[in-house]
């Protein structure tokens, strides 16, 4: 079953690039949206719930692909702000991948505090690595 949006948030545009080709690859997902950073990205869940506010009813990502090192706002600083509870009221189903390009286990097991984060992975992104959180 493909999901209905998701996200993507990197501040390399060639990774943005590379997630998007594979997803569509893989028909993982009808909509996916990117963010460069953290700050983008709490900017575009503000908008969506403005949106929710104003009785319009937006399509809401189900999942999230979150890179830890960018400028501006990391994912780490994301994840502590995205966690309130005035975020967390508007999106309770959403999921996070932290997708990173180190495999730090202090990294892995500091991103098990966060209940939103249901993986680390290890860039790239494959089409074998989505197939996994396929439910047929």
């Amino acid at each position: 079953m493909m999901l209905s949006k998701i996200l993507c948030v990197d501040d390399d545009p060639i990774t943005l690039m590379l997630c998007k080709k594979v997803m569509e690859k893989a028909e993982f997902s009808k909509e996916i949206d990117t963010a460069q950073n953290g700050e983008d990205a709490l900017k575009y869940f503000d908008n969506l719930k403005e949106m929710q506010n104003n009785n319009t009813k937006p399509v809401l990502p189900q999942l999230m692909f979150l890179d830890l090192n960018m400028p501006i706002m990391g994912g780490w600083e994301f994840l502590d702000i995205f966690s309130d509870k005035k975020y967390h009221t508007f999106f309770p189903d959403l999921k996070v991948i932290v997708l990173s390009s180190t495999i730090d286990p202090k990294d892995i097991e500091k991103s098990k505090s966060y209940s939103m984060v249901i993986d680390f992975l290890s860039k790239p992104i494959t089409k074998e690595t989505l197939k996994s959180y396929y439910k047929s």
